[in-house]
């Protein structure tokens, strides 16, 4: 800016000059050409300057040159100022854009970005903290619903010594089922601290992910029984890559786990592992259940997310477990893509042979 305004600086000087000694020649040629009488005032005047023109030149030289240094000396103040009152917009930033001088557009532009891009980013952090108060009120009625049955079962084992064995049974298996799903939330706080006060490292070893995935599946054969759900696999034997294990095995575990939770009873998981086209490997899993809406859907990986916003036990997590399986995957320099259609949920996982460089998220 400072050199297009010189430019110009220098353009007006010139221009001014140019058009000062264009009219003085004109004045004399038409002076010249005039038949004038010597008592004229105007003839006397033009005789005037006639003889001092050197001094007339001289200060319509200075006068124009102060004018136009004092025009271009004022323009940048002038804009500072604008600059200044619309940088005050960037402190609480709105919708409306900044509008500044035609001359000073670029900074207009830029200045206009930055406050979009500080709008944006207190949106995100309002619906940030919006989601982490959800998630308190879903956590906190999460934690009391189960910590109430198991105080209540206990309160009439202990109340009623004389009651029968089957339905003492009963009552410590219900009581066993809430605490353990006390401890699922209570690690489920864990992993949020865990996760966002700390960083992740990897540390790679080699692993056949082939087995390695054929027994995440096995452990969940149980949980499929209870929900009548059966594997379709498809899982291609011997297939090693470089990863570290337990962070991966967290992200199957999640996969498999969120494909178990929303699926539709009696239904089938499909799971397919392959080499990629591409280098590297490609784990499928997809499941029968409600179609996410694609406005959901790109907000899947979010931490604090849930698909459906309901508090029910059953499926209600903290909405965590995606966006950790996103994190880690994304440190491998993988990838975790997610579609649903037609009552169909799909998770696309493509993980490198070896990851990227181990480095801080």
């Amino acid at each position: 800016m400072t050199r297009k305004m010189l430019i110009q600086y220098f353009l007006a000087l010139a221009a001014y000059a140019a058009l000062l000694f264009f009219f003085v020649f004109m004045g004399i040629e038409i002076t010249n050409s005039i038949t004038w009488q010597p008592y004229d005032l105007l003839y006397r005047f033009f005789k005037w300057v006639e003889q001092y023109i050197l001094l007339v030149l001289l200060v319509l030289g200075l006068l124009g040159w102060s004018v136009i240094t004092y025009r271009f000396m004022a323009r940048p103040i002038w804009y500072l100022d604008e600059v200044i009152a619309a940088s005050e917009k960037l402190a609480s930033p709105g919708s409306e854009p900044i509008l500044l001088p035609d001359g000073i557009k670029n900074i207009q532009d830029r200045l206009n970005q930055v406050r979009e891009e500080a709008f944006r980013a207190d949106l995100l952090a309002k619906e940030a903290e919006q989601r982490k108060n959800d998630l308190i009120v879903y956590l906190a009625h999460d934690l009391k619903t189960p910590l109430t049955s198991v105080v209540g079962y206990l309160s009439l084992l202990a109340d009623e010594p004389q009651i029968s064995p089957e339905l003492r049974a009963r009552y410590t298996q219900i009581a066993l089922d809430k605490a353990l799903r006390l401890e699922d939330l209570i690690n489920e706080f864990f992993d949020i601290t865990r996760f966002n006060l700390t960083s992740l490292t990897l540390e790679a070893e080699s692993t056949n992910f082939s087995r390695m995935l054929e027994q995440t599946v096995s452990e969940f054969e149980p949980i499929l029984a209870e929900k009548g759900l059966t594997w379709q696999c498809q899982i291609e034997p011997e297939i090693t890559i470089l990863c570290d294990r337990n962070k991966i095995g967290r992200v199957l575990d999640n996969l498999i786990r969120n494909a178990v939770s929303y699926s539709y009873p009696d239904s089938p998981i499909w799971l397919t592992l392959q080499k990629a086209p591409q280098g590297g490997v490609t784990l499928a899993v997809q499941n029968r259940g409600k179609t996410i809406p694609p406005e959901k859907l790109a907000h899947i990986f979010e931490q604090f997310y849930r698909v459906d916003s309901s508090r029910g036990s059953a499926t209600g997590g903290a909405g965590l477990g995606l966006a950790i399986a996103k994190e880690i995957t994304d440190l491998h320099g993988g990838s975790l893509e997610a579609q649903s259609s037609h009552e169909s949920i799909a998770f696309r996982l493509w993980l490198p042979e070896q990851p990227s460089e181990n480095r801080k998220n």
